[in-house]
């Protein structure tokens, strides 16, 4: 790739944390704060929780850029279409992005959690790179913010902690719930049922814990034996503590 041209603006992709702006750390504050261009990924027809977040914080006369999602759960990500529809998606709001950039514009993306922890600003990191300047301000994941709301330290002395995402197939999250010692499943939704019994087949379902919107305002924790048939909305991470060493 050809090198990012000078007197082009920088694009940030700004980690918010997991959804109380009093995490955001002093440097994404400062950077929004000053910030005249503002991006951040939503529903059609949806505000968008980064969005959200930063409510009360974006400047007055900051433009803002919302990039809407072709398609969410409409389609089933292992049907061809979906990752068509997403990679246009995402070459179009680089294309936007790299405009405005060679107009010399500033603009922060902004990301729930960190921007390098499942997160879609790493798309378009991998087409910006080379292209215009462009930086990752980290942040709180929303694991790290679903652990701490359940009040228990979640790994201990050398125990291994496994992420899983609750769109793997079942046997899959079995395998790898079977041979972790603490354990944190995210993409539950759809998947609610399939990672509860995959929870109950590894031996560990006595001992998760459903988080849903972990420290945003309306934040509930529960052991997951206690959850009956509710579901689980997007924002929701099942935690298992790990028991090990300890002095």
């Amino acid at each position: 790739m050809n090198a990012p041209a000078t007197g082009t603006g920088t694009i940030y992709g700004l980690g918010l944390g997991p959804g109380d702006p009093d995490l955001m750390s002093l440097r994404a504050h400062r950077l929004l704060g000053a910030a005249r261009n503002v991006a951040y990924f939503r529903k059609a027809g949806r505000r968008g929780q980064a969005r959200k977040i930063v409510d009360g914080l974006i400047h007055a006369e900051a433009a803002e850029w919302p990039l809407e999602y072709p398609v969410t759960t409409e389609i089933p990500v292992t049907d061809p279409r979906y990752n068509q529809l997403l990679a246009q998606f995402y070459e179009d709001g680089t294309a936007r992005l790299v405009d405005l950039s060679r107009k010399g514009e500033d603009v922060v993306v902004l990301c729930e959690g960190d921007p390098f922890f499942y997160g879609s600003f790493m798309h378009l990191h991998a087409r910006l790179q080379g292209v215009v300047p462009v930086e990752v301000i980290p942040a709180i994941t929303g694991m790290s913010g679903a652990w701490t709301a359940t009040g228990t330290p979640v790994t201990w002395g050398d125990d291994v902690l496994t992420v899983l995402m609750g769109t793997l197939p079942e046997s899959e999250l079995v395998r790898r719930m079977s041979d972790t010692d603490a354990l944190v499943v995210m993409k539950i939704g759809r998947n609610f049922d399939k990672v509860r019994r995959a929870l109950r087949q590894a031996g560990l379902y006595d001992r998760a814990w459903l988080i849903e919107y972990a420290q945003m305002p309306n934040q509930s924790v529960m052991p997951l034996a206690q959850a009956g048939d509710r579901v689980a909305p997007y924002f929701s991470i099942i935690v298992v503590h790990g028991q090990g060493r300890r002095p």
